[in-house]
């Protein structure tokens, strides 16, 4: 699955610190999900559709195969 977290995060002007602080998750957590190492739970996406005030959609894509 194919994410825009980074590109999102740096509109909003957010370190990985401090999306995870306000995701309260690790910046590890963040990182991976950046990566694509680490599909993130309904919650989670969710909660980085709020703080990026997006639609799922918009920061989430399917790949074929997904």
């Amino acid at each position: 699955m194919k994410n825009s977290i980074k590109v999102q995060r740096a509109i909003k002007n957010l370190t990985q610190a401090e999306l995870a602080s306000l995701m309260q998750v690790s910046r590890q957590t963040i990182n991976s999900m950046e990566l694509g190492k680490y599909v993130p739970s309904t919650i989670l996406t969710l909660k980085l559709a709020r703080i990026f005030e997006k639609p799922v959609e918009e920061i989430f894509e399917l790949e074929e195969g997904d």
